[in-house]
């Protein structure tokens, strides 16, 4: 009798790759490699001397260093915007502001996804439409409501503001979340004789951190990058956020040709969130999937 036959190795052919695969790749390395050389030249350029930026704009910086005054740009964009007094202002609302948002906005989302509320896929329908509403459509009748309220120049305004804006985005964000949770817990919890409140409280949250994280972080970032409310509701230097200072001292820097302060003050408002993009990217990318189960 013959013996067993042994398989021979598996020889693997060439990987084919469409056409539309290739094209799709090459675009991802295209738009990474247009937004790298972009943040190149922003950190470069804010170390250069106005002359070094436009006579070799993708070179490194030396003068400021050959004069043993590499940081000159920041501490001249620093004093002159007052970016010091916006700084602290700007981590103060965004993180009332973000934890705002997720508190307002998780109740709601739980409700849509989890309580059978009648109606509920039309309201989170309705919720989303808030999410496409351009901001340059209602900015003319949020200020006269404002002004109506005596919240315009305010911070507590431009907060609510924040939160109200917000709330679409983070709701239908977070729906996603708790639509994804196990219903057996609940279901265990119910007949434990919890009530629903106390169900969200010490089943549900919990359960749902990541997602609540990677909203409360997208938010942040948004709400830091802010600047067409902040200009348009903010006219004094006491309440300035960092976007607002940043488009005041454009002028004054312009009108100076104080180009590389103005670049490095740029790059004080763009680089603290790109920092957290990054060291959070695989926290915020993993609950956006999440997120996007159902």
């Amino acid at each position: 009798m013959r013996g067993p036959v042994k398989p021979g190795p598996v020889r693997l052919g060439p990987i084919r790759l469409s056409p539309v695969k290739l094209a799709g790749t090459a675009a991802v390395w295209l738009f990474t490699g247009v937004n790298v050389l972009l943040l190149y030249w922003l950190v470069a350029a804010s170390f250069k001397t106005p002359i070094e930026i436009f006579r070799d704009p993708f070179g490194l910086p030396h003068t400021w260093f050959a004069r043993g005054n590499p940081l000159r740009n920041f501490l001249y964009a620093w004093n002159q915007a007052e970016f010091g007094h916006a700084f602290m202002v700007t981590v103060v609302l965004v993180a009332a502001a973000a934890v705002s948002i997720v508190l307002v906005s998780a109740p709601a989302a739980y409700a849509l996804s989890r309580l059978g509320v009648r109606g509920s896929g039309p309201l989170t329908g309705f919720i989303a439409i808030g999410m496409g509403v351009p901001m340059q459509t209602v900015i003319i009748p949020l200020f006269i409501g404002m002004a109506q309220l005596k919240l315009t120049n305010s911070l507590f305004g431009l907060y609510l503001l924040y939160v109200a804006l917000s709330v679409p985005f983070t709701v239908f964000l977070l729906t996603g979340f708790f639509r994804n949770l196990p219903e057996e817990t609940e279901e265990a919890a119910a007949i434990d004789g919890a009530s629903p409140l106390r169900t969200f409280l010490s089943i549900t949250l919990p359960l749902a951190r990541g997602g609540m994280i990677t909203a409360l972080i997208l938010n942040a970032i948004g709400l830091w990058n802010e600047t067409l409310l902040a200009i348009v509701f903010i006219q004094e230097n006491a309440g300035f956020t960092l976007a607002r200072a940043l488009f005041t001292f454009y002028g004054a820097a312009t009108y100076q040709s104080e180009y590389g302060g103005l670049i490095a003050g740029v790059a004080i408002v763009v680089l603290p969130m790109l920092v957290l993009y990054l060291l959070l990217a695989r926290r915020i990318i993993t609950g956006m999937t999440l997120g996007a189960g159902k």
